[in-house]
């Protein structure tokens, strides 16, 4: 007899409300435990009812399956200034996988740059077997032949990089078919499947290069797109992982890379959590902070092996992820493809940094022509414009992405049509 989602997810809100932070962290899986240790748990928690007020009430739970043989609890909250929902991953034997706060639901609206009657979305399938995905196919109206890109997530995210009430990729999306661009998104294998993704030696080969292929084959194959110019478009993790898409698949046309880190990620998490910190000192983000610093550590000893537990690790993956990620070079595996880039950096983000990450691109890549790197200054890791120091909260609150950055990549794209003609005609 399995566990009981309703019983478990109203069981954790309760410890949670009562301070219980410790016991709540038993009931993780050793991903979850690794990724949010209690003290990180406090903190998340405290920080969203700072904002909210003490909760008032709790509501029933609402369940739904949520793949890989998980069950997802959404738990609503009512608090003093508002509310949120609690939503919880839970598997057949009690153990929670994910565990995340958010606001009640803002309905996306289309950004002014989108402009749907010029262009047609359909649902389509990612992949094949067990681990396929589902996707959106957005397609400009007209014969073309259009230009395209796939986009790549990084994270566990779905086709829309939803955060909070933003769904930065749709933005995307619907603003470069506005323009003539046709675009394949799709639900992460991570997101999808969780932990039944994360099979024995899962690295990043197997978390982007499959599924990002088959999406750049899919495209080829769509009337009215170029075959000769299906570009791979990543963000963040995913904008790490797009040169090592291309060198898998030469018929990639070009990368557009969108604050893509070039920091070894144990340094980078660790960047992240201190300067979490310093916006909300005390002894929780103190602790999330040495827990991480004690984890990043393992990343760089030679004693690190396959056998390493995950528990142990960084964000809970597994030992042959993170061996794999540090044999990988990014900016000279970019450098070594004969493809054009366009590298965008937001001058507020404190995730992927221009002073460490985008460096690391202008230094690799300063010798090239075919690259072009430009920041816009007032916008945040999701390319969301504003102002003064960047927070979490930032991505609380109903955005868009920055429509300079849509125009920007859609006119790197759009005037390359007589290029690569003229490469094909050869």
């Amino acid at each position: 007899m399995g566990a009981d989602p309703v019983v478990l997810a109203t069981t954790v809100v309760a410890m949670a409300r009562e301070g219980r932070f410790a016991e709540v962290e038993e009931l993780f899986s050793p991903r979850l435990r690794a990724a949010a240790p209690s003290p990180a748990l406090r903190v998340g928690w405290e920080g969203q009812l700072a904002k909210v007020g003490a909760i008032v009430s709790v509501g029933d739970p609402v369940c739904e399956p949520a793949g890989a043989g998980l069950v997802r609890a959404s738990v609503p909250v009512t608090c003093a200034r508002g509310g949120l929902t609690v939503v919880l991953s839970v598997d057949d034997d009690g153990s929670l996988h994910d565990l995340v706060l958010r606001p009640p639901a803002a309905a996306w609206a289309p950004p002014r740059y989108a402009t749907p009657r010029k262009f047609t979305e359909q649902e389509i399938t990612v992949g094949s077997g067990p681990l396929a995905v589902p996707g959106t196919l957005t397609l400009p109206r007209g014969s073309g032949p259009h230009p395209a890109v796939v986009m790549l997530t990084a994270g566990p995210f779905d086709r829309d990089l939803t955060t909070g009430p933003n769904k930065p990729f749709k933005d995307l999306a619907w603003g470069l078919a506005s323009r003539g661009v046709a675009v394949l998104r799709f639900d992460k294998v991570t997101y999808v499947h969780g932990q039944a993704a994360l099979a024995p030696g899962f690295t990043m080969v197997e978390e982007y290069v499959p599924h990002a292929v088959a999406a750049v084959r899919l495209l080829q194959q769509q009337p009215g797109v170029d075959p000769a110019r299906v570009f791979v478009l990543g963000h963040s993790g995913g904008g790490k992982a797009a040169p090592r898409v291309a060198a898998a698949e030469g018929s990639v046309a070009g990368l557009v890379i969108l604050a893509g880190d070039t920091v070894p990620l144990p340094r980078a998490v660790v960047r992240v959590a201190r300067y979490l910190a310093e916006l909300d000192p005390g002894p929780g983000s103190a602790a999330m902070l040495a827990s991480l610093t004690r984890q990043a550590a393992l990343i760089d000893d030679p004693d690190l092996s396959p056998a390493t537990p995950a528990a142990d690790l960084p964000l809970g993956w597994p030992a042959s992820y993170w061996l794999d990620l540090r044999a990988y070079d990014p900016v000279g595996t970019a450098a070594a493809l004969d493809k054009p880039m366009l590298i965008l950096q937001g001058g507020r983000d404190y995730q992927v940094t221009e002073a460490e990450d985008l460096a690391g691109w202008r230094a690799g890549l300063a010798h090239r022509a075919d690259v072009v790197i430009r920041v816009h200054e007032a916008d945040d890791h999701l390319f969301f414009a504003g102002s003064g120091p960047s927070t979490p909260a930032d991505y609380e609150s109903p955005r868009h992405v920055d429509p300079a950055v849509v125009a920007d990549i859609a006119d790197w794209l759009l005037p390359r049509r007589g290029l690569f003609a003229r490469l094909v005609a050869r």
